[in-house]
């Protein structure tokens, strides 16, 4: 059963969610590339800025879309130790995952900025925003990301996540993040794509324009302030 249209009504949906408690002094970080057009929605209803925060999933070698782990920005990495040892893969296979998407990691970060610098996290809550959740892997990964760069909450907001993913994020002493907001958590969850009507693949192009966008209107926000930012 499909439960969005595409992610930009997934977007307007988990903004309204989030709109009814909005996080404090907020930063939404979308996570390429279905993530951004989901989070751009977010960051329009909670008049927030957008930006992204670049997460690979390292792979199995064999079954490329089961994740064993996840790596990206400030040098961060998570591994999903379960999915390690029931598949087999040994220390080396996993180190050569890493290396092979961080440096992707790093391409697409300067591909999407432009050059231009994150916006800054230090004191701020990061709202990470995905299309979905399936391993989790990616966002804990985003998480770890969000507090090197000294985030002083993070908040995970996904459309359609696993029960076992969620239960994941919420779970210990130390959560991975101090809050999740989730639309829909069916037990019988198969794959993100099957909540979608349309789940076209999302374009590098298409990320680069959404940023682009949000960067401009922001821009052109405080150009119609005055210094002191009155109007």
């Amino acid at each position: 059963m499909h439960g969005f249209a595409d992610r930009a009504d997934a977007g307007r949906r988990l903004g309204a969610r989030l709109a009814e408690d909005p996080p404090p002094d907020p930063v939404v970080l979308g996570l390429p590339r279905g993530g951004v057009p989901v989070a751009a929605e977010v960051a329009g209803v909670l008049g927030a800025p957008l930006d992204v925060l670049v997460v690979r999933k390292v792979g199995v070698p064999w079954q490329p879309e089961l994740a064993m782990g996840a790596v990206g920005e400030e040098g961060a990495a998570v591994r999903n130790a379960d999915v390690i040892r029931a598949a087999a893969v040994d220390e080396e296979t996993v180190r050569a995952g890493e290396r092979r998407e961080r440096a992707e990691v790093e391409g697409r970060a300067r591909r999407f900025r432009g050059g231009r610098a994150p916006v800054p996290l230090v004191g701020r809550t990061a709202l990470l925003v995905d299309d979905g959740i399936a391993t989790g892997a990616t966002v804990r990964a985003a998480c770890a990301i969000a507090r090197a760069r000294g985030a002083a909450r993070v908040v995970v907001a996904v459309p359609v996540a696993t029960p076992d993913a969620l239960a994941g994020l919420r779970s210990g002493a130390s959560p991975v993040a101090d809050a999740v907001v989730c639309l829909d958590a069916p037990e019988g969850f198969m794959a993100v794509g099957m909540h979608y009507v349309d789940f076209r693949q999302t374009a590098d192009e298409e990320v680069i324009g959404i940023l682009d966008a949000a960067r401009s209107a922001t821009e052109d926000g405080r150009e119609e302030r005055g210094p002191d930012g009155s109007w």
